[in-house]
């Protein structure tokens, strides 16, 4: 029987052995059930959380991350990248803000750009309001020159069945165009009241920032 002296001394060396063999790396983490586990290889029971992969003196060289499905790590990844993009959506808003706030610094600026793009389609407007006169001007003369061929129109001669015709179709026209600028009149203030309403507590914040004389 070999002296206790000489077991501890093989005890090291085998000890020694396994360190500079299999040992050189340890695995070790706490398991859903709060067990502290350790082995030489990752730990299939810690997959889905944090290992620690220590050196030989115990020192710990790197914390591995859990390991996930891939259903998992698609969930995860759909989660990142929603949080993601909610980020760039606030970052985007912030710049729209900013830039706001550079091109409208006070609301009687805003209000004057307002009025500006509603006057440019009222130039419009008037100058489509004078075309329609114009058209109705002519198509009195139509229907004045048709009053020769009231009994059977089929009898007036191309030139004018042409010009009336044309003269109905311009009118519808202009009539559309028309109910266009209104509609652009009314989208044009829908945007400076949406714009306002991002505006007004922007200019409050601004102005409370700024220290007291």
């Amino acid at each position: 029987m070999p002296h206790p002296d000489m077991r501890a001394t093989l005890l090291a060396l085998m000890l020694a052995g396994s360190l500079g063999q299999g040992w050189a790396q340890i695995y070790s983490c706490v398991d859903k059930n709060g067990r502290r586990l350790t082995s030489d290889r990752p730990i299939v029971e810690c997959l889905d959380r944090e290992q620690e992969q220590r050196g030989a003196t115990g020192t710990v060289r790197k914390i591995i991350p859990p390991s996930y499905t891939a259903e998992e790590r698609e969930r995860i990844e759909a989660k990142r990248r929603a949080e993601d993009e909610a980020r760039a959506r606030v970052a985007e808003e912030r710049r729209r803000e900013r830039a706001l706030l550079v091109r409208y610094p006070n609301q009687a600026m805003h209000e004057k750009e307002r009025q500006d793009a509603l006057a440019q389609v009222d130039d419009v407007i008037v100058a489509m309001e004078k075309r329609a006169e114009a058209l109705k001007t002519q198509r009195r003369e139509i229907d004045t020159e048709m009053e020769f061929y009231k009994r059977d129109p089929s009898r007036a001669p191309g030139w004018l069945k042409r010009k009336l015709e044309d003269n109905i179709a311009e009118q519808q026209a202009h009539l559309r165009q028309l109910s266009e600028r209104q509609s652009e009149k009314q989208r044009i203030n829908e945007r400076f009241d949406a714009e306002l309403a991002r505006l007004r507590p922007l200019w409050a914040g601004q102005a409370s920032s700024r220290p007291s004389p």
